[in-house]
């Protein structure tokens, strides 16, 4: 007999009769997703909604991309360390210059040089200069589309995050991974469209504002799945009791099928809401078998660097991205290094100790990463994004260290696949790396071609919120890098 509260009604009964047959709401919202009703009436009621869309997300681009690796090098990879080539600071180190930089030791207008730790030589044949840090990668540079004039409007890491994932420098945004998916929907219904693995030391500062979704609703913010253990944390119910009450939603809302279909639309943002319940209850089922690394080939394993201590964590992750590709996730961001100082890629003291631990835990992983789409077909439809906040300065930080301030004026970020035009190079430093000053671009131009790539115009993706149309990319246009599309 079925257990009954203290109201004498059991949990079917209240679902049944309680907020005038809410689980109707929920059961629009799967009919809308099937096309049940007229998609062109859905979309004018959404538009008019509570934070709805203000446009149909039509573009005049041809979409090149179906989803997006971002790979975040969290703390701030030195440029002109590893992809940004100055052969004329040789020979120059320990010798204090005029150099304006800012960092978080403030605003200086002089320093003491810290000459570039490694060695570059061309690859490819594009020739393209790079440093021993990435040898593995160096391979692929035909494939990829190197950025070396890119800024930020922030040196600070925090506001540096926020900019680079959401736009803004000032939390409460969606990040663009939440741009993508409410601009484009899900392909794969039964896992997130969009997903963070972190590191294992933790997460970035300011934690999950750097994947949230900000004013949109919670179904579009990003997943923190694990490459270990448990892919999702909270997601099996516990036993006796929430499993119960997700079944008897389900039950509940086919149930009323027949009773409630002409209060369409009635609530756009609880339908949202249940929506995202039916989806976790989805993943109970899919999530493990996207992590099951155990019908990969040896080979595959291998060269992801699995297996080996310095790469393997990295290497699970990369591996895991191309298997959310392949099912079609949307957007994956994965982070190499989290906490603070040498736990990630902020070298503030000993240069050479962090930027050879945290590439040397990247090389091989990210070049297996890109050969390994490129052989399944699969780059072409997957734009891989590389890079940090921001950069480093070509001056040391402190008296006696060779560790690097960051720096905003000027660094490197690259793009690969999804219709990038590999082997080429945009953009330019100065003699020394300090700042851009040749095709300077702005992390709204990264922003904009990635949204391009996959088919959206950047300057008319909306959502109206706060009595504006809120865009990615800000309220003025913003190009995409041309040169590399």
């Amino acid at each position: 007999m079925a257990r009954r509260n203290f109201c004498g009604r059991t949990r079917r009964e209240f679902l049944w009769e309680s907020g005038c047959g809410f689980g109707s709401v929920a059961l629009t919202s799967f009919l809308t997703a099937d096309g049940f009703f007229n998609k062109n009436a859905a979309a004018d009621d959404s538009a008019h909604s509570a934070g709805g869309a203000t446009n149909s997300h039509n573009s005049s681009f041809p979409a090149k991309a179906k989803s997006v690796i971002f790979l975040f090098m969290y703390g701030g990879p030195s440029q002109i360390d590893t992809f940004d080539y100055k052969p004329n600071m040789i020979g120059m180190d320990n010798k204090t210059i005029a150099v304006k930089t800012f960092g978080r030791g403030g605003h200086r207008n002089e320093g003491r040089i810290v000459e570039p730790r490694w060695k570059f030589k061309q690859y490819g044949q594009c020739g393209k200069w790079i440093s021993d840090l990435f040898p593995e990668l160096g391979t692929c540079a035909d494939d990829i589309a190197f950025l070396n004039s890119m800024t930020a409007d922030s040196p600070i890491h925090g506001s540096a995050m926020l900019m680079m994932n959401s736009g803004k420098i000032l939390s409460g945004s969606p990040s663009m991974g939440s741009w993508i998916n409410y601009g484009l929907g899900s392909m794969n219904e039964n896992l997130p469209g969009f997903v963070v693995m972190l590191d294992p030391k933790g997460g970035p500062i300011s934690g999950a504002k750097n994947w949230s979704g900000g004013y949109m609703p919670a179904n579009y913010q990003g997943t923190i799945l694990r490459a270990k253990g448990a892919p999702l944390l909270d997601l099996q119910p516990p036993a006796g009791t929430s499993r119960e009450l997700q079944r008897d939603l389900i039950d509940a809302i086919a149930e009323n099928n027949q009773a409630h279909l002409a209060t369409r639309a009635a609530n756009s943002e609880l339908a949202a809401r249940i929506s995202s319940y039916e989806l976790a209850f989805k993943m109970q089922q899919s999530a493990p078998e996207v992590v099951d690394l155990a019908r990969e080939d040896a080979a595959t394993l291998s060269m992801y660097g699995i297996g080996e201590a310095k790469t393997d964590d990295f290497g699970r992750r990369c591996l895991l991205a191309r298997r959310m590709v392949e099912r079609g996730v949307r957007f994956i961001q994965l982070y190499s290094g989290g906490a603070h100082n040498d736990d990630n890629w902020d070298a503030h003291g000993d240069l050479e100790k962090n930027h050879n631990h945290h590439a040397g835990a990247t090389d091989k992983p990210i070049a297996a990463l890109l050969k390994d789409l490129k052989q399944r077909g699969l780059l072409d439809s997957t734009l891989v994004v590389w890079g940090g906040e921001f950069g480093r300065q070509p001056v040391a930080e402190y008296q006696a260290s060779t560790g690097r301030d960051h720096n905003s004026y000027g660094f490197t970020m690259w793009m690969a696949g999804g219709g990038i035009k590999g082997g080429t190079t945009v953009g330019a430093t100065d003699e020394l790396g300090a700042a851009a000053v040749e095709r300077p671009l702005h992390v709204k131009n990264m922003h904009a071609t990635v949204l391009r790539q996959l088919g959206l115009d950047p300057n008319k993706l909306s959502y109206f919120y706060g009595g504006l149309n809120q865009k990615l990319v800000g309220v003025e246009h913003v190009d995409p890098i041309h040169e590399i599309v």
